[in-house]
């Protein structure tokens, strides 16, 4: 449900957040997971044709205002060194990058009907090795805000956000060599590797082994770091990361949680959660937010480097009367809640 913007917010959280207070609800400790803002420089709209794979709006709902018809990328020969779109030359488009999202479907039980990215729990077998270029290991660690000894598990978070924008997106952070990012993911054999991955028939590793490539870890920049209150059943711990679209790759609607796929520009995103015609969780519209002040692709990914990830943990607490639900640093997402009775909690 949503209030007087396009916030989604559960009926069924005031009850847990009495619960939680009297220290009746046991809080389950979140999983890991990595969502990735892909960005381009260039046209928003639609994401492939109209009901062909739910990319362009299945069931005939249009898409969100100022939208436009985005054109087909063209591919490249596979292996071929090509440019990430938006960072080599800087030029972003009127508005600044546009952002791919996606809409959960409505018969989802988090969450349904908001817009988000792509992305998704960390898989045990992310810790496997993988070739890899960028930034270290322990520099991710460093920069994830982790222990130095978890080396292993922010490759795990990294490799868990490439392979989700792949199984989601269809769009691969990784190339033949350290320099180069493949150009075309669209053939058969490419989709089978997704579904295996998609069923957990193929671990990561397995498959950039199987295709000799690199994971392209300097191709991402962590953004942000979200954790789920404690007051809700399913519970991650969520590094938001920024990457530009290859050019030559193009995106699909791969994922069967969202019936919809659009690029659109963060500033009309957010007006249009402000008018309430987009529904979406506040680390989606806080993203969006700030991501709307920079003009280009290569000025968003410049910014990451100095972006606090210090975690974002609503807050619940009795005052006055009402149960205050708050996101520290965040006011516009305070909830207050009449009739609350018992304790407070955090």
């Amino acid at each position: 449900m949503s209030t007087t913007n396009g916030q989604w917010y559960p009926p069924e959280w005031p009850e847990r957040i009495r619960l939680l207070s009297a220290g009746e609800l046991t809080p389950v400790t979140p999983r890991r997971a990595a969502t990735v803002l892909l960005l381009r420089d260039g046209p928003v709209g639609r994401d492939g044709p109209v009901g062909r794979d739910g990319g362009g709006g299945r069931g005939g709902e249009p898409a969100p205002e100022n939208l436009a018809a985005a054109p087909e990328a063209t591919g490249a020969p596979e292996g071929a060194e090509v440019p990430v779109e938006g960072v080599r030359d800087g030029a972003g488009g009127p508005g600044g990058p546009a952002v791919y999202m996606l809409r959960r479907r409505a018969s989802m039980a988090f969450a349904g009907g908001a817009y988000a990215y792509p992305g998704g729990s960390v898989d045990p077998r992310d810790e496997r090795m993988v070739t890899w270029a960028g930034p270290s290991r322990a520099q991710w660690a460093r920069r994830l805000g982790l222990d130095p000894g978890e080396a292993t598990q922010a490759q795990a978070i990294v490799c868990a956000a490439v392979r989700e924008t792949f199984e989601e997106a269809g769009v691969l952070l990784a190339g033949p060599t350290p320099h180069t990012v493949v150009a075309d993911t669209t053939g058969d054999d490419w989709e089978a590797d997704r579904a295996a991955l998609v069923a957990r028939d193929l671990s990561f590793a397995e498959f950039l082994d199987r295709r000799g490539l690199v994971l392209r870890s300097d191709l991402l920049a962590c953004w942000a770091r979200w954790i789920t209150p404690e007051f809700e059943p399913r519970r991650y711990d969520t590094w938001f990361f920024v990457a530009a679209l290859p050019r030559g790759q193009r995106t699909r609607n791969a994922s069967t949680e969202a019936d919809r796929t659009v690029w659109i520009r963060p500033g009309d995103a957010a007006d249009g959660y402000d008018r309430g015609e987009l529904l979406m969780l506040p680390p989606t519209i806080a993203t969006l937010r700030q991501l709307r002040v920079h003009g280009s692709v290569a000025e968003a990914l410049a910014a990451a480097a100095d972006r606090d990830l210090t975690p974002v943990l609503a807050q619940a607490r009795v005052e006055n009367g009402e149960l205050v639900l708050s996101w520290p640093g965040h006011d516009e997402f305070t909830k207050h809640i009449p009739g609350a009775t018992g304790g407070s909690s955090t």
